[in-house]
Order: structure tokens, then C-alpha cells, then sequence
């Protein structure tokens, strides 16, 4: 005869409860991440036809294009990390918020302007940046808000949903954009990115106040750097995969007259987001750096298969091998990162380790034309 006492009973209630919590607030994290990413995704869909096609301009502009946004997060990661850090995670999320959408208003401005091409592109480089910017601190203050808010233990479950929600949203995205553009028109398609954003904002109201951590030293950003620079270092190389495909496979596709490019970002998405779901505790149970190595000889394979590849078949396979090996990098070399910082400054952490990843999309797209 088993028997239970009251205290034992009240902890299990008490524990199903906070675990049921973690789950409604990670839950919405993904949600507000995969609304920012889906209009990153719609982007990668439909402009590098778009500024080559339509602007006619060369595959080194469409690169830098593509390109700029990442620059443009890189050189604002200091800023949202400190915000984050020290204004809170929720003012650095709406900032994000509110900017990303008025990329949005950018692309319908370039779209409007396109019979001038030089006009048009320097207004679609003003949505790129501005995108950039809505990108960096959405992405670090939901960190360093999710990071309060499950508490440090469950730190890489923030990383994983994260995750989720980037490459899903952008596997989700791309053909979301070309779909939106062939049935109803560009302009519907630019719409979205304005639309989206506004949809996270109303998700970011379910998630609760939180209060800040005290900081008894504020981490500079070159220090954080020099602390995650390891760690980032291997990022920035493993992003060189995807920035291929996310800058070229449309034209890549286009040029061996294949059809089903953005398959190829969906399959990208898809095996990164399965390998989440499925692999997650892979990093905590073998160990980041073993991880991280099996991980980036996946993903050599599936730039191989690209390269390569005969049909286009092929070369979506090649890009679900890649997001597969680039699935469980982030994590597994992040929480090594966040580690060496204490938990009042993991926003500074973050935005330093998220920089490499920007550092590796931002050369990836011009150098790869």
C-alpha cells in the first residue's frame, strides 16, 4: 500500500503548474519569433528576383542586399544587448517590433519607385537596414526576457525554441512570399511584412512583466566578446551554409532551370526544426563541443550535395542535410557561451555570440556571387 503526504502532492501540483507555465511562455516565444523570421523568410522569397529580374541589377548587388541586414544587426547588437540588459527585454522587443514593421512600408516605397531602379533600391536598402535593426533587438530581448522568465535552468530550452522559430519561420516564409507574389502581387507580399510584426506585438501583451536582475557589473560588449568569441567563431563558420541558400538558391535554381526553390528553404527549415524537436537535449547529454562537430560534418555534406547536384531534387535534399547540421550548432556552442557570463549580463552574451552568426551572413552573401 503506497501512501502519500499532503506536502508531496502540494510540490507535484506546484511543479505540474510552473512546468505548464514554462510551456505557455516558451510557447509564445516561438510564436513572436517565427512572425519576425516568417517576414525575414517572405524577404529571402521574393527579392533576389525582385532587385535582379525587376531592377536588373547583378548578382553583387542582389548579395548585398541581402547582406546589409545582417550588417546592420551586427553593428546594433551592442545596443540591443545593453537595452536588454539594463531597460528590460520587453522594451527591446517592441522597439524591434515597431521598426521591422516599418521595413515593411520600405519595401512597399522601393516597389513604388520601381520604373526609377536607383531609387528603388536605395529605398529597399533603407527596409534591409531598418529590418536589421528590428531583427537585433526583438531577437536579444526576447533572450534576455525568456532567460528570466524560465529561470536558469531551463536556459537551453529558450535556445531551442528560439531556434525554432527563426528557421521555421523562415523555411515557412519563403514560400510563404512567392506564393502571396504569384496569387496577389508583390505589393500583398511586402503587406505581410508590415502585417506580421503587428501580430507579434499582440502575442508579446501574453507574456508577463518581469523584473530586472540586478547588475552588480555591467559586462562591456568587447568583453563580452572575448568571452563567446570561441563559441561565436564556430557560429559564424556554420552560418556560412545557410547564407548561402538564403542569398542564392533562388538564382542558383533559376540559372539550371530548375523550379522549387524555395522547397529548398522549406527542406532547410524543416530538417533544422525536426532536429530541434526531436534532439534538443543532444548538446546537454553528449556534450556542446562533440555535438557541434558531428553537427558541421552534416552540414559540409549537404553543401556538397548542392554543389554538386544533378537534378533539383538533389539540391533539396542538400539543403535539408544542411539545416539538419546546423540545427543543434546554436545551442550546443551557446550554452557554453552563456555559461561564462553571469546571469544578469546573458543579454550582453547573447548579443555578442549572436553577432558572429550576423558576421558570418553578412561576408557569406557578397562573397559567394
Amino acid at each position: 500500500m503506497f501512501t502519500f503526504s499532503k506536502k508531496t502532492i502540494s510540490l507535484d501540483i506546484q511543479e505540474a503548474v510552473e512546468n505548464n507555465g514554462i510551456s505557455t511562455y516558451l510557447l509564445t516565444i516561438f510564436g513572436i519569433i517565427f512572425l519576425e523570421f516568417l517576414i525575414m523568410g517572405i524577404s529571402l522569397g521574393v527579392l533576389p528576383a525582385y532587385v535582379h529580374s525587376t531592377l536588373g541589377f547583378n548578382n553583387l548587388v542582389v548579395g548585398l542586399v541581402i547582406g546589409i541586414q545582417y550588417a546592420a544587426t551586427l553593428c546594433t547588437r551592442h545596443f540591443a544587448g545593453k537595452m536588454a540588459d539594463s531597460k528590460g527585454g520587453k522594451r527591446a522587443v517592441t522597439l524591434g517590433i515597431i521598426i521591422s514593421s516599418v521595413s515593411g512600408l520600405f519595401c512597399l516605397i522601393s516597389q513604388m519607385l520601381a520604373a526609377t531602379p536607383l531609387l528603388s533600391l536605395t529605398a529597399l536598402i533603407a527596409g534591409r537596414v531598418l529590418l536589421g535593426i528590428g531583427e537585433s533587438c526583438l531577437v536579444i530581448g526576447i533572450f534576455a526576457w525568456g532567460f528570466i522568465l524560465v529561470g536558469p535552468k531551463n536556459t537551453g530550452k529558450v535556445m531551442v525554441w528560439n531556434g525554432m522559430g527563426m528557421y521555421g519561420g523562415m523555411a515557412c516564409g519563403a514560400p510563404l512570399g512567392i506564393l502571396l507574389q504569384s496569387s496577389f502581387g508583390l505589393t500583398t507580399a511586402f503587406g505581410g511584412i508590415v502585417l506580421f510584426p503587428v501580430i507579434s506585438f499582440l502575442a508579446m501583451l501574453l507574456l508577463p512583466e518581469v523584473s530586472l536582475l540586478k547588475q552588480t557589473v555591467r559586462l562591456p560588449f568587447y568583453k563580452a566578446v572575448n568571452l563567446v568569441w570561441k563559441s561565436g567563431a564556430g557560429l559564424a563558420f556554420a552560418s556560412i551554409g545557410f547564407g548561402g541558400i538564403a542569398s542564392f538558391i533562388t538564382l542558383y535554381f533559376i540559372q539550371q532551370s530548375w523550379t522549387g526553390a524555395s522547397l529548398a528553404i522549406t527542406a532547410f527549415g524543416t530538417g533544422y526544426v525536426v532536429m530541434r524537436i526531436f534532439f534538443a537535449g543532444f548538446p546537454d547529454k553528449f556534450g556542446g563541443a562533440r555535438v557541434a562537430m558531428v553537427s558541421l560534418l552534416i552540414e559540409i555534406a549537404g553543401q556538397l550535395l548542392i554543389w554538386g547536384a544533378p537534378t533539383a531534387f538533389a539540391g533539396i535534399i542538400g539543403a535539408g542535410l544542411t539545416g539538419i547540421g546546423m540545427s543543434l550548432v546554436f545551442p550546443s556552442f551557446g550554452i557554453i557561451a552563456v555559461k561564462r557570463v553571469a546571469a544578469e549580463n546573458r543579454g550582453m552574451a547573447m548579443a555578442a555570440y549572436n553577432a558572429f552568426f550576423d558576421l558570418g551572413m553578412g561576408l557569406t552573401a557578397p562573397m559567394q556571387v
